[in-house]
């Protein structure tokens, strides 16, 4: 019985910890860019879009498709350094528990 009442506090130990770590990621924000940095876009880890910001040069009406292929890629490069950030931070909450890598934590 006492290791069931040791695993059901470090569950909610775990339960917290994860919380905290949610809220943090609402703070962490990434950058990706394309076209050499002509197009940026910010991003917070949970990979909500906070800005977007495009070079002067590239608003052009007969490059429509040139500045939309850089937006779509920016948002791309934000979205893969979102996504390190958040294992980085999932993999120290989770790193000391022996859970096996893959458990949907990603």
């Amino acid at each position: 019985m006492a290791d069931f009442l040791g695993m059901m506090k470090q569950a909610a130990q775990f339960q917290s910890k994860m919380k905290a770590m949610q809220d943090e990621l609402d703070h962490i924000e990434v950058e990706g860019s394309s076209g050499g940095g002509l197009v940026t876009v910010r991003m917070t880890a949970k990979m909500d879009v906070k800005g977007i910001s495009i070079d002067p040069s590239l608003i052009k009406p007969d490059e429509r498709e040139i500045l939309e292929d850089l937006v779509v890629t920016a948002l791309g490069d934000a979205r893969r350094k979102a996504e390190v950030a958040m294992q980085e931070k999932m993999q120290a909450l989770t790193g000391g528990l022996g859970l096996p890598p893959g458990l949907g934590f990603s």
